[in-house]
């Protein structure tokens, strides 16, 4: 759809948004995901987010029939959502918020591809530099700034079970954009959301961990990880996502994703004084790097 200087601009300021909140997340989720089975958590985070979108869309656009044109792309964007998210979790039980942000920021560059795929949207010299650069950076803040490690391409079970969350959420991105019928970003996101807790409920109950979580005596930082993700990390950032979406090349739309290792170390470091190593270090100056072309780049690039 058509796009003004003032959409773009929107546009980058959710995204900005989605970057900030959706770091802490990581932090807390390594906190909580070994206290809770992570299609459990997912869950739970689901129905409340969907409870909250609900009312921010009653109150504004409202939610309609008219909205459900094509039911089926909700299940679609639902359980490719929901998937990211539980595989998110499943693999802070093994790795660390910095390693997990890092492969994080590889959305990008595979966003990129899919929206190619998709959308036939071409991506620039310069544009793709910048991704490659990025991906280049957190592949090394994966690695952990070890050389050694990298030649031997030692990745951890919990990257690799990451990566593939992180590659249909990359897959997300420009189905989003191809999928709406013109609907608001809100309603849009209550939708996906709705369906998201659908596959969530349904694989807690087929796994069994719905029923037997002890919900009762979960600890407190279960339930704090449980509804900021919720409100901030689902919320949120959904309609953060879809908002910039229509507003953005879906490739360019994660641009802000290079933030989340930063503010990871900021997080982690401040609260549990953990900072990395100085190799560590240069990866994420690569990935903040590459975000930065990216958003030079937004200001000649059509959207």
């Amino acid at each position: 759809m058509p796009t003004t200087p003032r959409d773009r601009a929107l546009g980058h300021l959710a995204m900005l948004g989605f970057a900030l909140v959706i770091a802490g997340s990581f932090s807390l989720g390594s906190r909580a995901a070994n206290l809770i089975a992570p299609e459990a958590l997912s869950a739970t985070r689901f129905a409340i987010a969907v409870m909250a979108l609900g009312a921010a869309a009653s109150v504004g656009p409202g939610i309609r029939r008219s909205q459900l044109v094509s039911p089926w792309r909700y299940p679609v964007l639902g359980a490719l959502l929901a998937a990211y998210f539980i595989l998110m979790f499943e693999a802070l039980k093994t790795t660390d918020p910095v390693s997990t942000g890092a492969v994080f920021t590889l959305t990008p560059l595979l966003s990129a591809g899919f929206a190619w795929l998709l959308l036939r949207q071409v991506m620039p010299p310069r544009m793709a530099f910048a991704l490659t650069l990025g991906a280049a950076g957190a592949v090394w803040v994966i690695f952990k700034g070890d050389a050694a490690r990298l030649a031997a391409f030692d990745v951890g079970r919990g990257e690799a079970i990451y990566f593939v969350g992180v590659a249909l959420h990359a897959l997300y991105t420009p189905l989003l954009r191809k999928l709406n019928r013109g609907e608001p970003a809100v309603a849009y996101s209550f939708w996906t959301i709705l369906a998201c807790l659908g596959w969530a409920l349904a694989y807690a109950a087929w796994t069994g961990s719905l029923f037997e979580t002890d919900w009762g005596a979960l600890p407190g930082i279960v339930w704090v990880a449980i509804f900021y993700v919720a409100l901030g990390a689902t919320a949120l950032t959904s309609f953060c996502l879809q908002f910039a979406a229509m507003r953005l090349p879906a490739g360019k739309v994660m641009a802000y994703g290079y933030l989340t290792p930063s503010v990871i170390v900021l997080w982690e470091g401040i609260f549990a004084g953990d900072w990395p190593r100085e190799t560590t270090l240069l990866g994420i100056g690569a990935t903040i790097l590459a975000m930065l072309l990216l958003l030079k780049n937004q200001e000649t690039a059509p959207a």
